[in-house]
Parts: C-alpha cells; sequence; structure tokens
C-alpha cells in the first residue's frame, strides 16, 4: 500500500506548482471532492443518469443502503434477511453493477454468501444522494457491464462557519427496532471536520400472517471525513469510516453473521482552474479491510456438525483525471484507475455424528479453504470525450482498456486437479457512444450504446463446494472463465410542461433498452462430478460456472408526473424487464416481475406526505435450473408524512404495507437450514409503524 500512495503522492507534487499562476477562484466551487456523476445539468450530465435525494426520514429506518432503492423505478432489492440486501437493476446484479461510494471507493464483501455486501459497510443515514447511470455508458468509473451507482456522503454546509450538527432516531414497531445517529460539524475557510456515530439495533419482524422471521441485527458505525483547502483552487480531503454488525441472522443463508467488521479510508485530492488546455486534476486513493466470522450455531445443522468460517477481504485502488478543453466546444475526460481485491480464510467443521445421527465417540475436525488465498487485480486506462456539436445537442465517446491480473496462491488439491492453475491475465476493452438532443426547453431526446466488459467475479473463479446460490447445489469456480460482455442500446425521452407560475405542471420520461450478451456467466449442473460436502444430500452433481453464447435482455421504464396547485402532485411509474437464456431455453435468474407505483402527495416547505400504492406482478419467466419458481403477484399500501415542527426539528411518521399483506418478491432468498421452516421463499414485512426525529444545532 505504501508504493501506490508514494507514486500517487509523487504524480500529485508538479501539479502544485499552478496554483500560483491561476485566477483565484471561489472556494465554493471546489469544496466538493466527492465525485459527482450527474451535476444538474441536462445538457452534460452523462446519457440515461438519474439522481435521486437521499432523506431519512422519507426513507423510513432503512436497515441498510439498499433499502433506499426500493422507491427508485427499475430497482428491485435481492433480500436474504433483513441485513444482507442488495440491488438489482434491469435483472443486472452483484458485480454486473459498478456499486462505489464518492466516485470510487469500494468495499467488497469476504463472505462468499455476500453476507457483508458493500451495501452493509456505509450506513444509509450517511448517504446524501445516490447517482446512476441505467448502463455501460460512461467509461471513467471503472470496468462497468450493466450500470453505474454512486453513493455521494453527507459533507458539511461549507457556508454554515463555526460548529453544527444534528442528533437524530427513529423507531419501528415491527421487529421493535431503533437507530439513533450524531453528527457533528466544524466548518473554518481554511479547514473542515464531519464527524459521525450511529447504532442500529433491529429486531426479527412479522410478516402478514403473525409469522416472525429470524432477522435481528445491531450495528455500530462512525466516521470522520477532513478536508483542508491548500489554496484557492486545491484541496485534500481524507475520510475514515467503520462499521460493526453484531449477531446478524439471516434467513435465507446456512449460516449466520457473529461480527463483520470493516474499516475503509479515501483520500482525495482536486486542484481546478488550472489553465485554458488543462482545466482540472483530480486524485483518489483508498483501502478497505473486512474481517467476517460465521458460524451454524444457532441452526438445526449445529446437532450433526460445528462449522465456523473466518473470513477476510481487502480492497484497494485510486484513480488519477486529467479534464483537457483543447477547444471550446470539445472536451476530454482521461486517467487511469486501479482496483484490485484480494481474499483469503477458511471453515472449520467438528463432525459430530454420523450419517445415522449417531454420536461420534471422538469428533472429526476438517479445515475447508474458503478463498483459496486468491487475488483479481484490475488496471483501467480511459478517455471520454465531450462534443457540443451546437447549442442544444452533444455527442459523448468513450473507449476504456482494462488489464485484468488474476490468481489462486493456496488451491485445495481437488481444484488443483480439476485446472492447470497459473497466473491470467486478461484484456477487456469497453466503448460506449451516445448523443443527447434538446429538441426545446421542456423536452430533451437520448440515444446511446455500450460495450461493457466485466471479468468473471472470485466467486465465479475460484468457490470450490460452497452452497452460494439461492438453491441447494454446491458450486465450483472456473478460472478459465472468459469476460462477459454486455452490448446494449437504449433510447429515450423526457419532457416537461407547466403552466407560466408552474402551479401546474406535467413531467414525463421513457426509456427503452436492449443487450445481448457474449459469454454470459451462469452455474451449470455438471453430472460428472459429486458432492463434496453430505455426499448422500441432493442434489448429487454440483453446478460448475460456465460462459454461454446466447442470451439477452429487453425492457423498459416510464413515468408520468402531474403537479396541480403548485405543491401537490400525482405520480405514476413502471418497469419491466424481459430476459432470456436461449442455451438453456429459459429466462436469465433473478429476472424481477414488472411493477409500478403509484403517488398521491405534497410537497410544502413545512409539511409532505405521500400515499404510495404498489403494484407487483406474478414472474413466471423463470430460471428453473436456478432453482427458480414462479412467484404470485402482490398488492401493497404505504402512508408516509413529515413535518418541520419548528426550524431545526423534524419529525416523521409511516404506515408501511398497511393492508398488512402476506408477501414475497421474486428476487427474497428462500429459508436455508431454519428451524420450523421448509425451503420457502422469505415473506417481507407485515404492517408496520414508524417514526423518525431530527435535531438540527
Amino acid at each position: 500500500m505504501k508504493k501506490y500512495i508514494g507514486v500517487l503522492c509523487s504524480m500529485l507534487i508538479p501539479f502544485l506548482s499552478f496554483s500560483q499562476e491561476k485566477d483565484s477562484l471561489d472556494l465554493q466551487k471546489i469544496q466538493h471532492l466527492e465525485t459527482v456523476i450527474v451535476t444538474g445539468n441536462k445538457k452534460t450530465d452523462p446519457v440515461f443518469s438519474e439522481e435521486v435525494k437521499s432523506v431519512s426520514e422519507k426513507n423510513v429506518q432503512p436497515k441498510n443502503v439498499a433499502d433506499l432503492f426500493q422507491n427508485i423505478n427499475g430497482f428491485t432489492p435481492i433480500k436474504r434477511g433483513n441485513y444482507a440486501i442488495e440491488p438489482s437493476f434491469r435483472a443486472s446484479q452483484y458485480e454486473q453493477l459498478n456499486i462505489q461510494y464518492d466516485g470510487g471507493t469500494k468495499a467488497m464483501y469476504a463472505c462468499p454468501n455476500r453476507m457483508d455486501p458493500i451495501t452493509t459497510h456505509v450506513v444509509p443515514e450517511e448517504i446524501e444522494k445516490i447517482e446512476i447511470i441505467k448502463g455501460p455508458y460512461s467509461v471513467r468509473y471503472g470496468a462497468t457491464f450493466g450500470g453505474i451507482v454512486n453513493f455521494i456522503t453527507q459533507k458539511p454546509d461549507y457556508e454554515n462557519l463555526g460548529l453544527h450538527g444534528s442528533v437524530s432516531g427513529g423507531y419501528e414497531t415491527n421487529g421493535n427496532s431503533y437507530v439513533t445517529a450524531l453528527q457533528l460539524n466544524q466548518v473554518t475557510k481554511k479547514y473542515d471536520i464531519h464527524g459521525k456515530i450511529g447504532y442500529r439495533d433491529f429486531g426479527n419482524y412479522e410478516d402478514g400472517d403473525g409469522t416472525e422471521i429470524p432477522s435481528s441485527f445491531r450495528s455500530t458505525d462512525y466516521g470522520i471525513k477532513v478536508g483542508y483547502n491548500l489554496t484557492d483552487n486545491q484541496r485534500v480531503q481524507a475520510h475514515w469510516r467503520q462499521s460493526f454488525g453484531r449477531d446478524v441472522l439471516h434467513a435465507g443463508l446456512p449460516m449466520d453473521t457473529d461480527y463483520d467488521n470493516s474499516s475503509m479510508i479515501t483520500v482525495d485530492y482536486k486542484a481546478d482552474a488550472l489553465g485554458s488546455f488543462l482545466k482540472s486534476f483530480t486524485a483518489k486513493a483508498y483501502y478497505s479491510y473486512v474481517d467476517h466470522l460465521m458460524t451454524n450455531f444457532e441452526r438445526p445443522s449445529f446437532m450433526m456438525m460445528e462449522a465456523s468460517s473466518a473470513v477476510e477481504a481487502t480492497t484497494f485502488g485510486g484513480k488519477l483525471e486529467w479534464k483537457l478543453k483543447p477547444l471550446e466546444t470539445f472536451t476530454v475526460y482521461t486517467g487511469l484507475d486501479v482496483y484490485n481485491v484480494a481474499r483469503d480464510g477458511s471453515r472449520i467443521r467438528k463432525v459430530k455424528r454420523d450419517m445415522m445421527g449417531n454420536p461420534l465417540e471422538m469428533p472429526m475436525v476438517f479445515e475447508d479453504k474458503v478463498w483459496q488465498d486468491s487475488y483479481v487485480h484490475d488496471y483501467g486506462l480511459f478517455a471520454e470525450s465531450k462534443w457540443f456539436l451546437d447549442s442544444s445537442s452533444i455527442l459523448t465517446a468513450g473507449l476504456r482498456y482494462d488489464w485484468v491480473l488474476s490468481d489462486i496462491q493456496d488451491p485445495e488439491a481437488d481444484f488443483a486437479e480439476m485446472y492447470d492453475l497459473k497466473k491470467r491475465t486478461e484484456n477487456n476493452l469497453s466503448a460506449t457512444v451516445s448523443w443527447k438532443k434538446l429538441l426545446s426547453k421542456g423536452f430533451q431526446l437520448e440515444a446511446a450504446y455500450g460495450r461493457g466488459v466485466r471479468s468473471a467475479n472470485m466467486i465465479e473463479r475460484f468457490i470450490n463446494h460452497f452452497t452460494i446460490g439461492q438453491d441447494p447445489y454446491e458450486y465450483i469456480g472456473n478460472p478459465n472463465l472468459d469476460a462477459e460482455v454486455n452490448h446494449q442500446f437504449e433510447i429515450g425521452f423526457q419532457g416537461k410542461v407547466a403552466s407560466e407560475e408552474e402551479k401546474e405542471t406535467f413531467e414525463y420520461s421513457a426509456n427503452f433498452y436492449y443487450s445481448f450478451y457474449e459469454n454470459y456467466i451462469v452455474g451449470i449442473v455438471d453430472e460428472s462430478l459429486t458432492r463434496k460436502y453430505m455426499p448422500n444430500s441432493e442434489p448429487v452433481h454440483p453446478k460448475v460456472f460456465q460462459n454461454l453464447d446466447k442470451a439477452y435482455k429487453t425492457g423498459l421504464e416510464v413515468s408520468a408526473r402531474i403537479g396541480f396547485f403548485k405543491d401537490y402532485f400525482l405520480k405514476a411509474e413502471a418497469a419491466y424487464v424481459y430476459a432470456k437464456n436461449e442455451d438453456l431455453n429459459e429466462s436469465l435468474p433473478l429476472t424481477p416481475p414488472f411493477t409500478s407505483r403509484l403517488y398521491l402527495g405534497a410537497e410544502k416547505a413545512k409539511y409532505w406526505w405521500n400515499v404510495q400504492y404498489n403494484m407487483v406482478s406474478k414472474q413466471d419467466n423463470i430460471a428453473e435450473s436456478f432453482g427458480e419458481t414462479t412467484t404470485p403477484g402482490y398488492q401493497t399500501l404505504d402512508l408516509k408524512a413529515g413535518i418541520q415542527v419548528f426550524k431545526k426539528l423534524t419529525l416523521g411518521v409511516a404506515a408501511l404495507n398497511v393492508l398488512d399483506e402476506t408477501y414475497y418478491n421474486h428476487l427474497n432468498f428462500s429459508f436455508t437450514n431454519q428451524a420450523n421452516f421448509g425451503r420457502v421463499p422469505i415473506n417481507d414485512p407485515g404492517r408496520n409503524f414508524s417514526v423518525f426525529v431530527q435535531y438540527q444545532f
């Protein structure tokens, strides 16, 4: 790590001299070192991008960051319990989505069952907004296959000098759950400090039938962000955060989390207003470490066998980017980035009974290598240009090259027998071109093509006879997988019509997309192999990750919003995706059903409220080889409201699933190794009331 920091510092030093020659710049214009994708400028923002403000009292006690996606059109949560929730977008999930914080920081999971995805390592109250690019339409933010999700963390109010902050708390009736948080900011013209600490305790919730779902967890999080303004046009910032998860129950996974400790540090630098040709320079370096322990001590299988897995993941990387402007109408962003992941750890099994259930006089102890001490390193070069064709249209084109290195350093004997293991090098080329046209003040047309490339993740490469999917199969990795390629085409429009004083408005949008895939990665049953663990259990034959040749998806998202009486609105939105695996003649796994929502509400200066009606259709386009079954449709009703009691005190209340519906989404995992539950999907919470209070000082 010292080597990378040294290289970064050496590259920064030459740029410091620019500050003596440039005009003075308003300090507020460069304070925002949390790299943003969406600037609020329709003309210059990436095509098919979206910004979603994250307001805690409106999201009603989100369990983790993935809960913030519940009401974003096109997103569906993948749920394994109340803690390990991840977003799926247009049937892309996991590493198919490029999820990051503040324009590049990543913290990858240590658990092969994804008990600790990136969305668990930062609390939702820390997120100021979410930025989304809906396909592989930018090459500036790392290798991207299905889309980019950028979480922007909170920062101080730089115009409010001195000490200020907030204290907040919330409570949910379903699960007897509560959250607390304290935030402090010290702001001066030269430096600023932002600190936050929080604690959340969620109990087991009940579904609509009153059945208790094992899903409790506790977590403590804190972070501190320090920024220093070197000159009028230069700033450096460091962000340190830690998260500690405890006693996490995972209803849809075979084990529970005893502890999950993560640490992240990020250092950012920016120099702006450097000249007429070189406009700005930014640099980022980050490091994260996740220490995870999972056990089956509270599961039925404990009677036969004790199991505990201590695993760890290290992620580090960074980015250098230069903004060049060779012409007044032509801007180029170019640079390099690094994204490296390494994992290790093992599972200890103590077998206490034989296959007939008889106690063994001397329990047998085994050690299974989970990650086999492996790594994947990605070094990328990119260039992306924006060309203003005229005052109302812009053409964007980008090219990216990724040099990917992977290796396994401590393989199990049986895994080494399957493959000729050696260090592997891959060369991936990504590209995009897009066009945006403002046809009138209120109407915009967009079109794009993206070639997104994703090398196999470490589960797909190196897992060895572990149950890691929604189904009960053992999975075996394949270190020789080709990289997935997504050729995505999209066209869309958005518009707004308003009265002179904007008391009445009509906003609308629609996106249509089509993707065809090369080398799509899925697990396929290999009947020449047999289970390694519990060999007499079904299914006998494991799955091995392989590439498919023929797969595609297509879909759309539409929305319309009518504003009336200035502060009131009626909104409707819908999302549909159809995916096909032509090799196996079935759907691609984890394809969400058709989803639509209706909203009626008001947004006043002192209060807001809305009624939300959610409609999710039956999903019978399924991947049977993935263990999927047809899931029924459902409808739920949510009521939410908030009020500014006085200037510094805000109160939010909600009633979720008011009709107490018993339901589950198609992407919910099924119960696994749980007492009193068969292998059926996990139901979502029944009726739930909540309250959230925030006081600013």
